[in-house]
């Protein structure tokens, strides 16, 4: 029976206009008997369902010629979308056609195009699944590949303002990362200091909205999603290991305390969001009217106020977003800012918050264990690592079901939905990072355990890369592969960076392969917009500019303690392109640490390529000496 066709709304729960939609044009009453009556209507959390949200993404970009959510598409009885859109208000005052006017038309349009459009569904699923029908080319890869991507980005900066493009603005982590590794820090530094002294920070609370509406990073889109803090956090990292300026180390704290004390569930996951609106008005959770300052603040407001750039006449209709004007935000506050944040905050802390999206996702917390790790063994803080631990084994012992297979969301104590790649690869990812904080070989084996299940369920073993979902899926009407790295990274950008890294910790050429066939499949894409590849690039380039594979050894029964100057030496700087395995002499997990030996007694460091290691060394300063030659050759 081919009779009634779909109405497909895609949104998230952080996604203001998704709101403004549900309440003003869902909810009224004569639009929905219109729609009941009419059509088949569905709701999807684009979060939980990715795999949908791309597909007819692609369809209403296609269509339209852009995209954004809320994501409104009108499908054929067997799913094919036909048309589309993003917001429709309930009227046309606007100068947009209402919600109304659009169904009704499509209603027509399908009355009287019925058999039209049935006949061009095949061609539409052909062109939705297109990617995947790709091989990847034949021949080697350009080795000169990451230094012209890496200079094609680096002349794109707002030299000025940071980042990359006109308004609106996104946080450029995956890209920021990739330019450190190429010596690339003018721009990374500008956009550094830019987004963390503008307003899409939260300069009292720490953590960062999803994305500035000007060119400045004054005015934010204020959800905050915890996927761009975790990708944040870890830029600031290398930016304080890269650049040494202590500004960054506080914005990567700051951010990181505020996941762990407001985005925390007492299970160890971390949840998705917090919505931009609170009493149905975006920002007024972190917004402040001058009166509002100056009660709070009392004689002490000119001098505050002037720091965070706020006045009376307000900067964000008729209110303040807190910033600092300057551009570059302080090291740390001074005490009389310190003490007034503090005083800000207790009084934001009486304010209706803005609403919770409580369900904790695989592939973000994966991004927040990697983050949180990396950090705590940056800055040498052990609650972060455990903080980590305890994330990961939240993931393993509640988001995975009877047969071992992860799971894709968790709510109150329930897990559901079929992990995808990027589920698996952000795992992947995260537990080498993690295990590389601890040395934890239980970590290092749950790492391989992602792995083999990742190209068992999603490798392609005919045109090369990985599917986004599993071979045990749902069948939709197209299987489809990830590209882009923006907003987050991609999985099989994740994929191919996080087998590179485990093929160094491991030795074995099978993970390496995987790699290279994400690598030749969608390195050609890179050509035009680069800077939508951060995290493709960055396994690019170590791919072709490996600086080897480091095994600290302690000995037998001596404590890691004794090793802990060369694992300091090791941390000192950004190293994307290097491994680090440690364990007390006679490990053999990972491969890495296998047949090292500690001379006359002393923790020791070796500093390998492809497992073919130069004569140990027990100092730091010759650590760091080999490791800075590694660097520059």
């Amino acid at each position: 029976v081919y009779k009634r066709q779909i109405l497909l709304s895609i949104g998230y729960a952080a996604c203001h206009w998704c709101h403004v939609m549900e309440r003003e044009s869902f909810e009224d009453r004569a639009t929905a008997e219109y729609m009941n009556e009419h059509f088949v209507p569905v709701k999807v959390d684009r979060e939980e369902r990715p795999d949908i949200d791309a597909i007819y993404m692609e369809a209403v970009q296609s269509i339209t010629g852009q995209g954004g959510w809320p994501l409104t598409v009108f499908l054929d009885p067997d799913g094919v979308p036909f048309h589309g859109g993003t917001y429709f208000p309930p009227d046309s005052s606007r100068g947009m056609p209402s919600i109304m006017t659009v169904m009704e038309a499509v209603v027509q349009a399908f009355e009287e195009r019925r058999d039209e459009i049935r006949s061009q569904s095949e061609n539409v699923r052909t062109r939705l699944g297109a990617v995947a029908l790709v091989s990847a080319p034949q021949g080697d890869l350009d080795p000169a590949l990451p230094e012209e991507r890496a200079a094609a980005i680096a002349s794109s900066v707002d030299l000025d303002h940071g980042g990359f493009g006109p308004a609106p603005k996104f946080p450029p982590a995956s890209v920021l990362d990739f330019l450190l590794a190429r010596g690339q820090t003018e721009p990374v530094e500008v956009t550094l200091d830019r987004m963390a002294a503008g307003g899409i920070y939260d300069q009292i609370g720490g953590g960062f909205s999803r994305y500035s509406v000007d060119d400045v990073w004054l005015v934010p889109h204020f959800e905050k999603m915890l996927y761009d803090n975790a990708l944040l956090a870890r830029t600031y990292v290398h930016g304080w290991q890269e650049l040494g300026h202590e500004r960054y180390r506080r914005i990567a704290i700051e951010t990181l305390d505020w996941a762990v004390n407001e985005m925390r569930d007492r299970a160890g996951g971390f949840y998705a969001s917090l919505d931009a609106d609170s009493e149905g008005v975006e920002g007024l959770f972190y917004t402040w009217t001058g009166s509002e300052l100056r009660e709070v603040l009392g004689d002490r407001a000119n001098a505050v106020m002037e720091a965070f750039g706020a006045s009376d006449e307000g900067n964000f209709e008729g209110r303040n977003v807190l910033h600092f004007p300057s551009g570059v935000p302080p090291a740390a506050l001074d005490d009389e800012l310190a003490t007034a944040a503090g005083d800000l905050i207790t009084a934001r802390s009486e304010r209706i918050r803005p609403a919770l999206d409580d369900k904790v996702l695989c592939s973000w917390n994966a991004l927040m264990i990697t983050a949180l790790a990396e950090a705590g063994a940056v800055f040498e803080r052990p609650d972060y690592v455990e903080t980590a631990k305890q994330c990961a084994d939240f993931i393993w012992d509640e988001m995975r079901d009877r047969q071992g297979n992860l799971l894709r969301s968790w709510r109150q104590g329930e897990a559901r939905l079929n992990a995808y790649l990027e589920d698996h690869a952000f795992l992947l990812e995260g537990m080498i990072t993690l295990y590389e904080s601890c040395f934890d070989p239980a970590v290092f084996a749950r790492a391989v355990a992602v792995a083999e299940t990742m190209i068992d369920r999603f490798a392609d073993p005919d045109r090369g890369g990985f599917f986004s979902t599993s071979h045990d899926h749902e069948e939709l009407i197209a299987r489809r592969k990830d590209i882009g790295d923006h907003p987050i990274p991609s999985g099989s950008s994740s994929a191919a960076l996080g087998l590179l890294r485990l093929a160094d910790l491991t030795g074995e050429a099978r993970y390496r392969r995987h790699a290279e066939g994400v690598l030749k499949l969608l390195a050609p894409a890179t050509t035009r917009q680069p800077g939508a590849f951060g995290h493709l690039l960055q396994a690019l380039d170590l791919y072709f500019s490996p600086d080897g594979e480091v095994a600290v050894v302690w000995p037998d029964g001596a404590g890691r303690q004794t090793a802990e100057p060369l694992i300091r030496a090791y941390r000192e700087r950004y190293r994307p392109r290097t491994v680090l395995a440690g364990g007390p002499q006679g490990s053999s997990s990972p491969p890495l640490l296998e047949g090292r030996t500690t001379p006359a007694g002393q923790s020791s460091a070796f500093i390998c390529r492809d497992f073919s290691c130069r004569a140990p060394v027990t100092e730091p300063a010759e650590l760091s000496a080999g490791l800075a030659a590694d660097r520059t050759s």
